[in-house]
């Protein structure tokens, strides 16, 4: 995403809004694929897979790094997220 800078508050406001926008359709999108991958997961173990969840945090953390964003809050925005899906998953799995 091109970043430009603006000339008052309300221009900053109006980024953010996009943003956010954005960050939503974002999520919806990953919830979507998260729904697909669960019809490929046949056990409580398959949907925790910690070492999954932990090789995502680490790649996160990279990426936030990479981009100059505190790495600590993009981990903890994404174990909320995950356990909010692994949650979603498991409803789905557990007779």
């Amino acid at each position: 995403m091109k970043k430009e800078k603006v000339e008052s508050l309300e221009q900053a406001r109006a980024q953010i809004d996009v943003i956010d926008q954005g960050i939503i359709e974002l999520i919806a999108a990953r919830q979507f694929y998260v729904d697909q991958a669960v019809r490929f997961k046949r056990s409580v173990q398959d949907v925790q897979s910690p070492e999954r969840v932990e090789a995502v945090i680490s790649k996160i953390r990279l990426q936030a790094a990479e981009h100059g964003v505190n790495a600590d809050i993009v981990e903890r925005l994404y174990r909320d997220m995950i356990q909010h899906f692994i949650q979603r998953e498991l409803k789905e799995i557990r007779p």
